[in-house]
């Protein structure tokens, strides 16, 4: 009996929830105006957070030393200033310069991509690859045709996360100042709110969320910085067209697992095999060794062991977190997902755990 109560419970809870879905979709226009102001805030808070798990280690370090927080806080955004300075100086020219002679360019890469095709077609190596009677180079500037549009709709999606640049330019700043400033005291903030008897776990909880976020973007940057030195030092040798440039975009575009790193290399290869066949083999052979050499010998020292995410689940996060968001999407689907994680299994632990064990 007290089970079919049990069970009877459970359905009522999960009714429950759908009503009070449906009901708020009944009366959206109360929830525009918070949506409206959240896609506003976004960018500018998802940048702030990024840069406060990279920095914060240095504000840490700098406050043992006896320095007042607010003092290091200033210090480190004067050298962040020097820093963008001397990017703007030194390294800026080199990326606008290849930027616009590859927009120049454009054309000239598509009639010698289609000449490098025509030859390949008359040696006869594609046909191994397609059957006979198929239209080579039709089919192979479809196939290219489909990569540029996988790269024209992430690109396009690059350019949107960027829109409100005034916006992310002077909120962003703001926020993370006060985020390094308060340091750990907006989770003290949140634990307050809880019982009692469950602040110890709360506490525990947010420690856990906070040490994995930190552990995942501060890896992440490292290793997406290791593996851009990896790709342009072996681009250079080879010789490879803008390479800064396909470097800069492959470090941005990593940051979404696996998918980052397939768009990515589209282009690169593309321009490579624009100069001749050999040159885009090769560059496809710089990628891969790259790539293993960041997943199999630097991911594994330098992010921390409990960000280890089954790669058929990262696969289908980031695909979900892209169908809901777009590249937004995608670049928050692995921290939101390790957030969940850790919160359920705690709220599992606490509450269900021993009468799921007695049951």
């Amino acid at each position: 009996m007290t089970q079919t109560n049990r069970f009877f419970r459970f359905l009522i809870g999960i009714i429950l929830v759908f009503l009070v879905i449906y009901l708020g979709s009944k009366v959206n226009f109360i929830f525009d105006p918070i949506i409206s102001f959240v896609s506003i805030i976004l960018v500018p808070l998802m940048l702030a957070a990024f840069f406060y798990y990279l920095l914060r280690p240095l504000v840490e370090i700098m406050t043992k030393r006896k320095l007042n927080r607010t003092i290091a806080v200033l210090i480190i955004f004067l050298a962040i200033a020097l820093i963008l300075v001397g990017f703007i100086l030194g390294v800026w020219p080199s990326l606008r310069a290849q930027f616009l002679a590859f927009i120049e360019s454009a054309p000239d890469l598509l009639n010698m991509l289609g000449k490098q095709v025509k030859e390949l077609e008359q040696s006869g190596v594609l046909a191994e690859f397609f059957p006979e009677g198929t239209n080579i180079l039709s089919k192979v500037t479809d196939i290219i045709n489909q990569g540029f549009t996988v790269a024209a709709n992430y690109l396009s999606g690059l350019v949107s996360f960027f829109s409100s640049f005034v916006v992310v330019l002077f909120v962003s700043p703001i926020m993370l100042f006060f985020m390094l400033k308060e340091g750990g005291k907006f989770g003290e903030n949140i634990v307050s709110f809880l019982p009692r008897r469950f602040r110890d776990e709360g506490t525990d909880l947010l420690n856990d969320i906070d040490n994995s976020l930190s552990g995942f973007i501060v890896g992440r940057v490292i290793a997406n910085i290791a593996l851009g030195v990896l790709m342009y030092i072996g681009f250079l040798i080879i010789g490879l067209p803008y390479a800064l440039l396909l470097t800069v975009v492959s470090i941005i575009m990593n940051f979404i697992p696996f998918i980052g790193a397939i768009v990515s290399s589209i282009p690169i290869v593309i321009i490579a095999f624009t100069e001749e066949p050999m040159m885009a083999f090769w560059a496809l052979v710089i990628i891969l060794v790259a790539q293993q050499i960041q997943d199999n010998l630097l991911a594994p020292y330098i992010m921390n062991k409990t960000l280890d995410i089954h790669p058929i689940t990262t696969i289908v996060v980031v695909l979900v977190g892209g169908d809901i968001g777009g590249l937004i999407g995608m670049l928050l689907a692995i921290p939101v997902y390790m957030t969940v994680k850790i919160i359920v299994g705690r709220v599992y632990n606490v509450f269900f755990k021993d009468r799921w064990e007695k049951a």
